[in-house]
């Protein structure tokens, strides 16, 4: 059976150990680390079996596969560590794979102990469609996120402009750009782009969208592909995490199915 830690204890960590401790996942959730103690007491006491609390160097060598659900910064902290103990890692902040030298870092790391790393799909559909389209030539990909003003409190982008998301009365563009300069600008809200550009065509030629609007009710993505297949498009609403109104609940239904079939002896998609 495979061995489970968790970094985060926040609103996608929270749903993935309750995930693997319904049996959900043919798993077993070993261990839990969050910077916050009390996150961590919280998802204790709604869990049946209860994973011990551990630093990340004593969660890492009790492991098979961590599964980072806290931030960038916890990747880049100890995302190497898992890869260089031969330990399978999942990544749900994509964000931090912005850094090619990181990203270059541990998939080296990877391929020489013999490790795999994981990046869910996260809140959007489409990967499926993108990754089998790239095998030929893709010409061209655009994310158009539309959130809440709500969902878009304290972005650096909003902070650094001195956008008060909550002053518009309509559906308003803020931001366009390439991903690259997308995840920068909204690290807590489109981390999906960093998931479309390692599966399509880049951060610097993946392009994206933010759209505030205050009558949103739904965090939406809308995805667009055009190559040599042809041309689709995909259009997600989300209901935001009740936890976390930044994320979408199906950021971490996405982590919980990649571990289903990480664990599932047959396997369905691309």
């Amino acid at each position: 059976m495979l061995n489970i830690g968790v970094i985060g204890c926040g609103a996608i960590g929270k749903e993935i150990c309750r995930a693997i401790d319904s049996k959900l996942i043919e798993a077993q959730l070993v261990a839990v680390y969050d910077r916050s103690r009390d996150n961590c007491e919280r998802l204790l006491g709604e869990l049946k079996n209860k994973p011990e609390v551990l630093p990340p160097g004593d969660l890492i060598s009790r492991v098979d596969m961590v599964v980072e659900c806290a931030s960038a910064a916890a990747v880049r902290e100890y995302g190497y560590a898992v890869l260089e103990s031969g330990k399978d890692l999942m990544v749900l902040s994509a964000g931090a794979f912005t850094d090619p030298g990181l990203l270059k870092k541990f998939v080296k790391a990877a391929a020489a102990h013999n490790s795999r790393i994981y990046i869910p799909s996260g809140a959007i559909a489409g990967i499926d469609g993108l990754k089998s389209a790239s095998v030929a030539s893709i010409d061209k990909v655009m994310l158009t996120t539309t959130k809440s003003p709500e969902g878009l409190k304290g972005a650096p982008y909003v902070v650094q402009n001195s956008i008060d998301p909550g002053s518009f009365r309509e559906k308003t563009l803020l931001f366009e750009g390439s991903a690259e300069k997308a995840i920068a600008a909204f690290p807590a809200n489109v981390n999906v782009a960093v998931s479309l550009s390692l599966a399509g065509i880049g951060t610097k030629e993946t392009r994206v969208r933010v759209f505030v609007d205050p009558h949103a009710e739904r965090n939406t993505h809308e995805v667009t592909v055009e190559g040599a297949f042809g041309k689709f498009t995909c259009r997600i609403e989300n209901v935001p995490s009740p936890d976390n109104p930044k994320t979408s609940f199906l950021a971490a239904l996405s982590a919980i199915a990649t571990l289903k079939k990480l664990t599932e002896p047959l396997q369905v998609g691309t």
